[in-house]
């Protein structure tokens, strides 16, 4: 999750400190929160990037020490935030913040506003979206330069990607809007750009939003077709998440409400999946991947509120988890069986 306390993009002691404790949870991957791949694609001020020099060096010695001291594969999310960006930190409202009062100009598919009342973004012409996926392409090569595993591509809610796919906030009349195939096509040029980026035995997986819960807007269907059309070109993994385009969407809330889109993913076109969305017990997380729902649970609240809860879903499901040797002796005598004896540091 983000955290928006990064420095013009650049990663801080901050960073450091949270990575830090998650790699030593015994999660079996942890991802970067989505990093911008350009200084107008942050959200906030405060978002973490990689474009340049400057970002990149920031952010090394923070992925250096999370290999140095944990096994733990290490992935980053890639991430541009479109008609959503220059924004207020959500404890501040997250409202839109114009150029004249130190924000900066947002770009999008078309020139909708995300909410009424705000100034629209301004419409990408070709080379605007040229300079976006070159920029992806970029960022990935930079990650992989620093260390991480793998590529996520944040491609869900309401971002640029999601706002090209969205009928909702794509109304353009070009190639890259109208049917469902041309409003994937800048999404899945994309994706070429950082699958090309990204070596083939380093992974390369999608966030999605599986709905808009919107009528008439972006929808299950139409994300197995995209999934499909990921599959076709390399993709490794889709993360099913939702909502996000409009605040007009009617989002139906409950314990693993996400579950089923994911589900349906999987069953569809055989792509491993990963699901998301108030997963907050280990039982309920185990049972999920057992029954063939999902291929992979991502927790994301639930591990901000407990940086340690793969020890304690491992305790409860009697499974074992890999932590740096330090933290060995930590369990009750009951549970001290979860650890795997196994020394820390691949770099």
């Amino acid at each position: 999750m983000c955290q928006y306390v990064a420095e013009d993009g650049k990663a801080t002691a901050w960073h450091l400190m949270h990575l830090g404790t998650l790699a030593q949870s015994g999660a079996g991957m942890l991802c970067i929160e989505a990093t911008a791949v350009l200084p107008e694609g942050r959200i906030t001020h405060g978002c973490l990037g990689l474009w340049d020099d400057a970002t990149e060096s920031a952010l090394k010695p923070v992925v250096a020490a999370v290999r140095d001291y944990s096994n733990t594969p290490l992935i980053m999310q890639v991430a541009h935030a479109g008609r959503k960006a220059s924004s207020r930190v959500p404890w501040e409202g997250g409202e839109l913040i114009l150029p004249a009062a130190d924000g900066w100009t947002i770009y999008g598919p078309s020139a909708i506003s995300q909410k009424d009342g705000e100034n629209p973004p301004v419409e990408l012409d070709e080379a605007g979206m040229r300079r976006i996926r070159d920029a992806f392409g970029e960022t990935a090569r930079r990650a992989l330069r620093l260390g991480v595993h793998g590529i996520e591509i944040h491609g869900a809610h309401g971002y640029l990607i999601h706002q090209f796919l969205s009928p909702i906030s794509n109304r353009r009349t070009d190639q890259y809007g109208g049917s469902l195939e041309n409003r994937m096509r800048f999404p899945l040029e994309l994706f070429e750009t950082v699958r090309g980026a990204v070596p083939e035995d380093k992974p390369v997986g999608v966030k999605v939003s599986a709905t808009d819960w919107v009528a008439c807007g972006w929808d299950l269907e139409q994300t197995i077709e995209f999934a499909r059309e990921l599959k076709k070109r390399g993709a490794d993994w889709i993360d099913v998440s939702s909502a996000g385009i409009s605040p007009h969407q009617k989002v139906m809330i409950g314990p693993g409400y996400q579950v089923p889109f994911a589900q349906a993913v999987r069953e569809a076109t055989g792509l491993t999946t990963i699901a998301v969305g108030l997963i907050t017990e280990p039982h309920q997380a185990e049972e999920i991947v057992a029954s063939g729902k999902a291929d992979l649970v991502a927790l994301a609240r639930a591990m901000l509120y407990d940086p340690r809860w793969p020890w304690h879903a491992a305790a409860e499901l009697g499974g074992q988890v890999d932590t740096a040797p330090s933290f060995w002796r930590a369990p009750p005598r009951q549970h001290g069986g979860i650890f795997h004896y196994n020394q820390y540091g691949q770099r």
